[in-house]
């Protein structure tokens, strides 16, 4: 085991899940879960450039976190160059939404909007909405022109229609088994390879926070929201 952000000691992942079955995979928000025959359950949490393979009797990947073996000799390895990717026992899962059930809908949304947050920290909540992480929410808000720093209340109703459309088709639709990280190469403007947008805007890095913000000054800032709220204006 190699990682920063590991939460359980080797000894007590082995003390309560060697010798048994793996029994299902499934995902909630971010992370993978691992249900073992006792109950058990090992959450996974990729991070930005964490990645799952699956190997045969010696693990050869580079930059492993950690590594599950299983009795044909097959076995997991979760790999992160930056040793951020991590795994826990037994987490608790968060209370949002996921961005793929259809309680995810305008209606939904439009019931959290009455926050003080900015649009992008509503987004990446996960206590409010489940699977989207920082750089997707950049780029969420980029492919709807609306600014990160926009009071979530203000957005007209089309554009949350559009926003809710962008949080889940792209990725789902291209990708439906992936196991990796973000995307590369759906990342338009949360990428330091590139210096502007497709539509020719320069990118900005807002660094004034540990989560830095990827936007263009095309985004529209949405500050007053209207005189009746959306709750009231949706069906």
């Amino acid at each position: 085991m190699n990682g920063k952000k590991l939460k359980d000691s080797q000894k007590d992942l082995s003390k309560n899940l060697e010798g048994l079955v793996l029994k299902d995979i499934y995902r909630s928000g971010k992370e993978l879960r691992f249900l073992f025959s006792n109950g058990k359950i090992l959450g996974m949490n990729l991070m930005l450039t964490g990645d799952i393979f699956v190997f045969d009797k010696a693990n050869e990947h580079k930059f492993t976190i950690v590594e599950m073996h299983f009795k044909d000799g097959k076995g997991i390895a979760l790999t992160d160059r930056m040793r951020n990717a991590n795994i826990k026992l037994n987490p608790v899962d968060k209370d949002g939404v996921d961005v793929f059930d259809k309680k995810f809908n305008l209606k939904y949304l439009a019931s959290i909007l009455n926050r003080k947050s900015k649009i992008k920290d509503l987004l990446i909540d996960q206590d409010f909405i489940l699977g989207i992480g920082r750089g997707y929410a950049d780029e969420i808000l980029w492919k709807t022109k609306i600014s990160p720093y926009s009071n979530p209340a203000a957005i007209p109703i089309e554009k949350l229609k559009e926003l809710i459309k962008k949080a889940i088709v792209q990725i789902s639709k291209k990708y439906p088994d992936i196991i990796q990280g973000e995307i590369k190469e759906l990342l338009k403007i949360h990428t330091l390879k590139k210096t502007e947008s497709p539509t020719g805007y320069p990118n900005i890095i807002d660094n004034k926070s540990s989560r830095k913000t990827y936007y263009t000054t095309e985004q529209i800032l949405y500050k007053k929201a209207p005189f009746c709220t959306l709750q009231y204006c949706v069906p």
